[in-house]
């Protein structure tokens, strides 16, 4: 009743009747209101009743920008769905599995979001659309929405999941169980030792697991090919895990994988590399050197025999 009380008071003011400067206290038989001369005047019943007719009145009105129950249970959607989400996000952050594990989450808060923004003629969706998206300048489900979404766009989890986003593909789910199986093998034929950080050659692991470890990689390329020719990237969980098994099968148990095209890479650069030699070679042997004929000039021939002559009489 204090609420009654204040308004009461002002209700007396506005009549007219001021308050004394001293306090006495309120007579059993109802409220009492003191004159400016000292005397005593009981306030009126309809008065009385009056006020606490509208104290009750204000009690009943709802606060500025309260929302209506349709649109709180929309709000209130729309937050469960976002705080399972980025629960999601958290938990799935190291090792990387987002798209595999939040995709039900993501579509959950796009369809909460979808309920508040649809418009199908009825006022009062429209006014919750409004109220919750529109009405202030901070805009959080808004902000949230984006987040989500950027989030999801950089992580590529579409390229992941089927066309209507209700599971992964087939690719994505035969990828996910080779890797897994690859794992797995590691750990069997590794005898239970701690994995070190310094490289180490681990015989058995790379020899027992080198045809799952080159399907994994066989399949891997395969995926990333038809996502350039689609100009699409594999989603972030497919890229982590194929980065995460390669690091530990050329670092880890330092173990490689011959590469096929080895012989005739070796032959073509060795034809390449000797190629000038067997030119030179071959111009030596086939070719013939010239020898050179002095011709002396006839002048020069004449010259010499006359002097000979000379020589011969003299």
């Amino acid at each position: 009743m204090g609420l009654a009380a204040g308004l009461l008071l002002l209700l007396a003011l506005s009549a007219g009747q001021g308050l004394g400067s001293g306090r006495r206290p309120l007579p059993q038989g109802g409220l009492e209101g003191w004159a400016p001369g000292g005397g005593r005047r009981l306030l009126s019943l309809e008065l009385l009743a009056e006020a606490e007719d509208l104290s009750l009145a204000l009690l009943g009105m709802e606060l500025p920008g309260a929302l209506p129950p349709e649109c709180r249970e929309l709000l209130v959607g729309f937050a469960n769905s976002s705080v399972r989400l980025t629960g999601c996000l958290v938990r799935s952050a190291r090792p990387v599995r987002l798209c595999q594990s939040c995709y039900r989450h993501f579509q959950s808060v796009t369809e909460q979001l979808e309920n508040i923004t649809r418009a199908v003629g009825n006022s009062s969706e429209s006014n919750c659309a409004k109220s919750l998206l529109m009405s202030d300048r901070v805009q959080l489900v808004v902000i949230l929405s984006q987040f989500f979404n950027s989030t999801w766009e950089k992580a590529n989890c579409a390229n992941c999941l089927k066309n209507n986003s209700e599971g992964l593909s087939n690719s994505t789910i035969e990828f996910l169980n080779l890797f897994n199986t690859t794992l797995t093998c590691f750990e069997r034929n590794f005898q239970g030792q701690a994995i070190s950080l310094v490289p180490s050659n681990h015989t058995e692991v790379c020899g027992k697991c080198n045809g799952t470890y080159r399907n994994l990689n066989a399949l891997y390329n395969k995926m990333t090919e038809q996502g350039s020719e689609h100009r699409t990237h594999l989603c972030i969980d497919v890229e982590d895990a194929m980065n995460v098994t390669r690091r530990l099968w050329s670092r880890t148990f330092n173990c490689s994988v011959p590469c096929s095209d080895t012989v005739p890479v070796i032959a073509v650069s060795s034809f390449i590399l000797f190629l000038p030699v067997i030119f030179y070679l071959s111009s030596f042997l086939h070719s013939k050197q010239k020898k050179r004929i002095l011709i002396l000039p006839k002048r020069i021939q004449s010259n010499a025999s006359l002097v000979n002559i000379q020589e011969k009489y003299s």
